[in-house]
């Protein structure tokens, strides 16, 4: 079937949103002339594709819902249905797969609703839930199978493209940003925070892996969001060097991206910063603890090297925990050895 008028919902968080963005290049492959919008929440929406990819962006405001009261909320609702039902769409992909996702869909005018193999929160009884043969592999290919579903011929990673936005202003905004505090010279990024306090490397580690970097020659930049900001500090202090470059919450993120864009490698946790060096195809570094890289960890690129801690209990997906030590049992000096490997990609 031809679709005219598509809405893509995915509306958080960023390693989402980037892990949706080879779908919505082949949706517009297979729909060259389809008028595509997709629904976000602001403060991700700067990595939503640019024209042609993605023709409208819609917004709905989590963080000025959550502040609002109940009648308030079913009149923010009220509005959103109106301006849904005012695009008259003829497809609707819920790739966020939740309750908050499913309620837009299901208010959106449209009856043909469709979603991945994922659906939760109820979100399966709104839209239909595509399963293909790629249902236990990465989230980037469960995605993509709801693409195959609708005719996507994708069958190997040269098919796959991750339409990033063109960062040019940011890249010399950056590139300023660097030479006012003094870089000269190639550089590698790290990232130190993760949105789990148990995804996090211990800052120590941090620190002694960016004096071993810097005697290389190599400048470190520390990077990240305003909640890495006294992370970024530390491993600055313990570091006691001027080729540590903190630039932790100084940035917004398509800054991130460029800075990333233009590194030599990137190191982190599973965060989502991550997932830009994985899409910019850079050499890089991932450690895993709580988390593993099967599902959600970097994708597509023979430059990606994950790092699984040793402890028998990796993988276990706690927030908090009372005997953690899985981040610590990754070794500076093991994620060293294959920083000076990546050098060579």
């Amino acid at each position: 079937m031809e679709y005219k008028n598509i809405l893509l919902i995915k509306m958080s968080s960023l390693g989402d949103i980037l892990h949706t963005l080879p779908f919505a290049a082949a949706l517009r492959e297979l729909y060259p002339n389809a008028k595509i919008s997709w629904l976000v929440h602001p403060q991700f929406a700067g990595f939503v594709p640019d024209p042609p990819v993605i023709d409208e962006v819609i917004y709905f405001d989590k963080v000025k819902f959550k502040k609002m009261g109940f009648s308030e909320k079913l009149a923010y609702y009220s509005e959103m249905k109106e301006l849904l039902h005012s695009k008259h769409f003829d497809l609707v992909i819920d790739m966020q797969g939740l309750f908050k996702s499913a309620v837009l869909a299901a208010i959106s005018g449209c009856s043909n609703r469709i979603g991945y193999c994922e659906m939760r929160e109820g979100s399966g009884f709104v839209s239909k839930a595509i399963t293909g043969s790629h249902a236990k592999d990465h989230v980037i290919e469960r995605y993509l199978d709801v693409a195959r579903h609708l005719g996507a011929k994708i069958e190997s990673l040269e098919d796959i493209k991750f339409p990033m936005p063109d960062l040019t202003k940011e890249t010399a905004s950056v590139k300023t940003k660097l030479t006012d505090k003094g870089l000269s010279g190639d550089y590698m990024v790290i990232v130190p925070g993760a949105r789990w306090k148990t995804k996090e490397w211990p800052v120590e580690h941090y620190a002694a892996l960016a004096k071993k970097i810097i005697a290389t020659g190599m400048y470190v930049v520390l990077a990240g969001g305003p909640d890495d900001a006294s992370k970024g500090a530390k491993i600055k202090e313990l570091s006691e060097s001027d080729m540590v470059i903190d630039m932790t919450g100084q940035t917004s993120l398509r800054e991130l991206a460029a800075l990333i864009k233009d590194c030599k490698v990137y190191i982190s946790a599973d965060t989502g910063p991550l997932h830009f060096a994985a899409a910019l195809k850079k050499p890089l570094v991932a450690m895993y603890g709580p988390t593993l890289a099967d599902r959600t960890g970097p994708y597509g690129s023979n430059k990606s090297t994950v790092l699984l801690s040793p402890a028998k209990c990796r993988g276990c997906l706690k927030k908090a925990c009372n005997d953690w030590h899985c981040m610590h049992d990754i070794s500076p000096e093991e994620v060293f050895a294959i920083y000076l490997k990546k050098l060579e990609c």
